[in-house]
């Protein structure tokens, strides 16, 4: 990892590295001491089980994939705490794919033949986790993704190794849709961020909005990273919808919604965003988000009613000066954990054991128990729905959200295993 990717991460990522490097000198030296045989048995033992982490550290979705990093690491320095596996300490490495799908694809090639990572976890695009995913089932590693996409899981991409730790766009925007088309009225407009996770998100709407008659007025497509709307939200003005999807990410979320708020159209319809971004929410602030209602995988105020939440924050607060972590944080926790859960239950690294034991895990990280589902390695998980809070009902610079609905884990809010070309 260079030094710049380094500073990004903290302290308390250099630092575990160094301790290994030391610790693992150390135990060398004194097996070559004792004699070949021993040194061989201490090689094994300090071989750690390495997991690549490819993410976007650079680019508009910088903060997000930085928390995704630290939470990551965060499983990993437990998994080493509780003794790892038989002794065998567990090791990130995090690099840089730009938001790049070719990007990407070198690094993870890399952390495959150069590295020798034994697993890959991350990403952060719809597109780039595809060319990931691309990679890995090509040569036989397990790889866990940590970014929304419909695709993954579909026939077509799909290969044994592949799990999905994040929500998928269907399940996201159907949440968002089923609870507020009843609400909020018929007319819908859409902005959408011109790359596979917008066009899914949109998907993922039309179908939930199919029971209540909805009827799509606007669609308007603009560019990944664009800073300016004013060309995009007029169309959607003229359009006089009741509801506004907002389907994409980032900055990109978070400029479209600061430049909505400028041109009132929050007095004149209601404004969900899919993936309601914690991090953007806290960066754009309170006026920009005022009311907006949208989907999430987490909010660290679920510690008041869920156990695994308040050790989650917890353990981010004590190496982040008492901040909670964010949704997509949590994404890195609960995709490095769960994997590293296999890892223990599996009780080896070998691939084939722990694909067994991911497919039979039952875990619960951060928001209750979830699992994979056996035919497309979805994580079945609970979708809560969120309102952004006015500056005058936050109790602190954290408390951006209220949950006002939740969908529980099931099945039943999932595409069919058929639908998605799986035989079962």
């Amino acid at each position: 990892m260079g030094d710049d990717v380094k500073s990004k991460l903290g302290k308390a990522t250099q630092g575990f590295s160094r301790r290994s490097v030391l610790k693992t000198t150390a135990a060398g030296a004194a097996a070559v001491a004792a004699g070949p045989a021993l040194f061989n048995i201490a090689r094994a033992a300090e071989d750690n089980i390495r997991i690549g982490f490819p993410v976007p550290l650079t680019g508009p979705y910088g903060s997000e994939a930085q928390e995704q990093a630290r939470c990551a690491q965060i499983a990993v320095d437990q998994f080493n705490a509780a003794g790892g596996l038989n002794g065998r300490m567990a090791e990130l490495l995090v690099r840089d794919d730009k938001l790049k799908p070719g990007e990407a694809a070198t690094r993870t090639l890399e952390l495959i033949e150069k590295d020798k990572v034994h697993y890959v976890c991350g990403s952060l695009s719809a597109s780039v986790q595809l060319s990931v995913n691309a990679v890995t089932k090509a040569r036989g590693i397990i790889y866990v993704s940590i970014s929304q996409s419909d695709a993954i899981n579909e026939a077509k991409d799909f290969s044994k190794y592949t799990f999905h730790e994040a929500m998928n766009p269907h399940m996201t925007a159907g949440a968002v849709g089923r609870y507020a088309f009843p609400q909020f009225g018929k007319r819908v407009a859409f902005l959408i961020a011109d790359y596979a996770y917008g066009h899914e998100m949109v998907r993922g709407f039309k179908r939930a909005g199919e029971p209540h008659g909805i009827e799509v007025v606007a669609e308007v497509t603009h560019p990944l990273a664009s800073k300016d709307f004013s060309t995009f939200l007029p169309q959607i003005m003229a359009a006089r919808p009741d509801v506004l999807c907002l389907c994409n990410f980032g900055y990109d979320q978070m400029n479209s919604l600061k430049q909505a708020t400028g041109f009132g159209m929050k007095q004149q319809m209601q404004v969900l965003a899919p993936a309601l971004l914690y991090n953007q929410r806290r960066a754009g602030g309170a006026a920009a988000y005022d009311g907006v209602i949208g989907g999430a995988n987490y909010h660290w105020t679920l510690e008041s009613s869920v156990p695994s939440a308040k050790a989650f924050n917890d353990a981010y607060r004590k190496e982040n000066n008492g901040a909670p972590p964010s949704d997509y944080g949590a994404y890195g926790y609960a995709g490095v954990g769960a994997l590293l859960d296999g890892v223990k239950k599996a009780g080896t690294t070998d691939t084939d054991a722990v694909i067994a034991a991911l497919e039979a895990l039952k875990y619960d990280k951060y928001k209750g128990t979830q699992y994979y589902r056996k035919c497309d390695h979805q994580s079945v998980q609970s979708v809560f729905i969120v309102k952004s809070k006015s500056e005058a009902e936050m109790a602190n610079e954290y408390d951006v959200f209220d949950i006002v609905h939740t969908d529980p884990a099931s099945e039943d809010i999932l595409r069919t295993c058929a639908e998605l070309g799986h035989e079962a």
